[in-house]
């Protein structure tokens, strides 16, 4: 009878099995020479000029790559475009994602593209192997999603491009620091360069780009979500140019014991070093004086570091437990967004600082 039993249930179990729908499970595509086409909405190219490569497109947006014993070659995938549109007529875009970025020599981890009227091949370096690119001529900085972006220009004279060989000039912004994971603001790149008298063109192409010149490696893209259309990014806080009172308990605090204070004045109290607050500023000009309304806990004399993008500006000095104000003239500072940060960095012990608020002129 156990045995009747065991075979009906086995027998219903195989005819419940074979009355599912057949799942289709579809493999990735591998490509090792030079081929471009779209998958899962997304514009995928692999080009070179010499040596091995294999790109292994996975769904959406990801994908991976190895090359060894190359010349130059690029792997991407993104938005292409049809060169009728700037990217003001596009709306904002946006790529956020993460990356496994191994690379042995010269590479850069990026959003790479062209536009056309004028032919522009434009970088945005959030990572690179062995060399930091591409020692151009310099033309600031951007401060934009938590991080600092160096801006270059270089020319590229009869090249090979979107359009045949070519003269045309690069446009870089080049993160201080490296990273592999993230949301990088593209268009407020674009801005930043345009400011700057870089002008862009109709767009072409905006992709997650793993780049190799002359090197070996390998990189696993493990999200990669472009976004496209909407308003501009994030709204900058508007230029000092009749001054600007940015009130400390408003900042962002970081640091181990930063702290809210309600007396001497309702402010911020910064205890120990790396105590800090920031926020970032547009600037349209490249000179203000700062001045920070302060105190010391005590008769000792506190200090505090203004740092902008990441560079330190001068100090602030506070003698006493009354509240004061201390200005530091004339401070030079790149344009556009730009992290302001007042940080503790000498701290001895004997001493706290509070501030209340920081004005621009």
């Amino acid at each position: 009878m156990k045995q009747k039993r065991m075979r009906l249930l086995l027998a219903i179990f195989i005819c419940i099995v074979l009355a599912l729908p057949a799942v289709s499970v579809q493999a990735a595509t591998t490509i090792t020479s030079n081929q471009s086409g779209t998958q899962d909405g997304y514009y995928y190219e692999l080009w070179k000029d010499s040596g091995t490569t294999s790109m292994t497109l996975d769904s959406g947006g990801t994908f991976s790559a190895q090359w060894s014993n190359i010349g130059n070659a690029l792997f991407r995938k993104g938005k292409k475009f049809n060169e009728t549109q700037t990217h003001q007529q596009i709306g904002n875009i946006s790529v956020n994602y993460s990356a496994n970025y191994q690379p042995n020599g010269n590479s850069y981890l990026c959003v790479y593209g062209w536009t056309v009227d004028p032919l522009i091949e434009y970088y945005i370096v959030d990572s690179w192997g062995s060399w930091r690119p591409p020692g151009g001529t310099s033309k600031g900085t951007i401060t934009v999603d938590g991080g600092t972006y160096d801006i270059y220009e270089t020319t590229r004279v009869n090249q090979p491009s979107i359009k045949g060989t070519a003269t045309f000039q690069q446009y870089w912004s080049v993160r201080t620091s490296k990273r592999t994971s993230g949301t990088i603001s593209v268009s407020e790149h674009f801005k930043a360069w345009e400011s700057r008298g870089m002008p862009m063109g109709k767009m072409y192409e905006a992709s997650l780009t793993v780049e190799g010149y002359q090197s070996s490696g390998s990189a696993t893209v493990t999200s990669n979500t472009i976004t496209i259309g909407g308003g501009g990014g994030p709204t900058p806080t508007p230029s000092p140019s009749t001054g600007t009172k940015k009130e400390s308990e408003s900042m962002t605090k970081s640091g181990q014991y930063t702290s809210n204070i309600s007396s001497p004045f309702s402010g911020v109290a910064l205890y120990a070093n790396n105590d800090s607050v920031k926020y970032t500023q547009y600037f349209e000009s490249g000179t203000h004086n700062f001045s920070l309304r302060g105190a010391s806990n005590n008769s000792n004399m506190a200090r505090v570091d203004l740092k902008i993008a990441g560079q330190t500006k001068g100090t602030f000095y506070f003698g006493g437990s009354s509240p004061a104000v201390y200005t530091l003239n004339n401070v030079s500072h790149g344009t556009g967004n730009q992290e302001i940060e007042l940080v503790v960095t000498a701290d001895d012990g004997t001493w706290d600082a509070y501030i209340d608020y920081l004005e621009i002129n």
